[in-house]
């Protein structure tokens, strides 16, 4: 195949100026190769440091290094983008690394120097910032890929144009302060939501969050006129889910806020010190179900269903529209600024109280990760908890079965603001509601990176280990989930089959009831969700 050429002119690079070719599979940059001669992939965390170890020289090109395979040129400007004006973006995605170039070194210095001490992340993966030895990037402007990179540049050099950084009032001064009413809400809005999505565009000092005119209402502090413009720009007019909880954004005339309590209403983020006060932070499980006092009487609607359906900006990829209406809830993470690496805690609502149970929600949610803890809330059983084995795992089963139906009910899955599940005392019971998983045999990811084909739920299943069956004992196992409306042995082994049923939820009830089925002394059905077709 064509490769990707970007024409890079080195100044001062090891004494000599000249051209330099930076080709996928090709020649490589001198930052490419201090990466292979140390050594440093992603499994040897040691060599890492090792890496970091030896900084370059003060440049306005970045090099950002171990980024996810999905990552985009949006990610990376994303995540650049409140340090100050960009100028190019090369992605290296073979392997896994971007340049950034700034406008002065000034924004490159402010980039570096901020990702020192605070881990930077694009979907939900840590990566690492340093200088780049490359002092500027020349890139082809006939290039497809430089032409998505130049999109995703424009797009954000919108946020910080002439009208960007507009002040509150209209008067042309800065402001760092933006005020943000939640129209049309369905589901529950916290700080917590608030400050998971705001904090993409900057680092955010204080919120205050409350209800005026029965509207949730919320004022939040950037720690730069820059950041708090981005934020403006990019999300007002936005839905945080499908349809509903539209953002209605615009500058304070307030030109500091007063945090007084550290609770579920208000949080000022540079003083960890402060009371909760009288309302206390009130974080318990309540507040995943939208229930409680997590809103201080703000009004919110929804009775827990998609508690936060979204989980961030950075998994857009390069389809990220700034002028969109639609945020969307299959994102994939917030990264970058001010912000831990997400929960592996899932709520599950909307489920058959008469059904549901640890084990059938450790069969359906095991086909997008590992999951190590199943609870069924005890006054909620239509309700659950679901730990996964990371935050990655997490948001891969939230994107496949937010709206999934199963049981004659669409199911609504969502981040828990949990980050584990904790198992009963000694002594106590729960009736079984709460399953520890971790030590299961019938884990689907045997091993870190294990590649599984991984598919929302479809109404075709492949089948694995069916060697010992007839095809009419398989049509009868399946026909108690619904009508079977197709069977096939693979030609050349009959170890696997296809079976399509009638509909996706007959299909997803038959692949929780006959998952790990026996089927010899020591051999288990395997079912998966397929895309082939019969």
């Amino acid at each position: 195949g064509s490769h990707f050429k970007t024409r890079i002119r080195l100044r001062g690079l090891f004494g000599m100026d000249g051209d330099f070719y930076a080709t996928s599979g090709m020649k490589r940059g001198p930052d490419d190769m201090m990466q292979v001669n140390d050594g440093t992939g992603d499994s040897n965390d040691a060599k890492k440091a090792k890496f970091d170890s030896r900084e370059n020289q003060p440049s306005r090109v970045v090099h950002i290094r171990s980024l996810p395979n999905d990552a985009g040129e949006t990610d990376v400007v994303q995540l650049g983008l409140p340090f100050g004006k960009m100028t190019n973006v090369l992605l290296l995605k073979q392997k896994n690394q971007a340049f950034l170039e700034f406008l002065d070194d000034a924004c490159a210095l402010n980039m570096v120097s901020y990702f020192k001490s605070n881990a930077a992340q694009i979907r939900l993966k840590t990566c690492y910032v340093q200088f780049s030895n490359h002092k500027e990037l020349k890139t082809d402007a006939s290039n497809t890929q430089n032409t998505s990179a130049q999109a995703a540049l424009q797009a954000a050099q919108g946020l910080l144009g002439a009208g960007g950084l507009g002040g509150g009032g209209g008067g042309g001064e800065q402001t760092t302060i933006l005020r943000v009413i939640v129209d049309n809400v369905l589901y529950p809005v916290t700080l917590e939501v608030l400050h998971q999505l705001f904090s993409r565009f900057g680092k955010i000092m204080k919120i205050i969050t409350f209800t005026k005119n029965n509207t949730f209402q919320a004022l939040l502090q950037f720690s730069d006129p820059i950041s708090a413009a981005a934020a403006k720009d990019s999300l007002d007019n936005q839905n945080i889910y499908n349809g509903c909880n539209t953002l209605k954004i615009d500058y304070s005339r307030l030109n500091n806020l007063n945090v007084k309590y550290n609770n579920d209403k208000s949080r000022d983020f540079t003083r960890p010190d402060l009371p909760t006060g009288d309302g206390g932070m009130g974080m318990g499980m309540d507040n995943d179900l939208g229930m409680g006092g997590g809103m201080g009487g703000a009004g919110v609607l929804g009775s827990g269903a998609n508690a936060m359906a979204m989980a961030g900006l950075g998994g857009m990829g390069s389809g990220f529209n700034f002028g969109g209406n639609q945020l969307g809830n299959r994102m994939g993470n917030l990264g970058g600024m001010n912000q831990g690496s997400g929960t592996a805690c899932i709520l599950v609502s909307n489920l058959d109280e008469e059904k549901v149970t640890p084990d059938a929600l450790f069969i359906l949610f095991g086909v997008y990760g590992n999951v190590h803890r199943v609870k069924i809330l005890f006054n909620k059983k239509d309700n659950a908890l679901v730990q996964m084995a990371d935050p990655s795992q997490a948001q891969q089963a939230i994107t496949y079965l937010d709206k999934a139906r199963l049981w004659g009910k669409q199911l609504r899955v969502a981040p828990s603001r949990h980050q584990l599940i904790q198992m009963p005392k000694d002594g106590q019971s729960d009736a079984g509601l709460t399953k520890d998983f971790v030590n299961s045999p019938h884990h689907r990811f045997k091993r870190m990176g294990t590649k599984n084909y991984i598919f929302p739920p479809t109404s075709v299943l492949h089948l694995y280990n069916v060697a010992t069956l007839e095809e009419d004992d398989i049509r009868s196992m399946f026909s108690q989930y619904g009508t079977v409306k197709g069977f096939k042995f693979f030609n050349n082994d009959r170890k696997m089959a296809l079976l399509e049923m009638a509909s996706i939820e007959e299909a997803t009830s038959a692949l929780i009831g006959l998952h790990n089925y026996q089927v010899g002394d020591s051999l288990h059905m395997r079912v998966s969700f397929s895309r082939s077709t019969i």
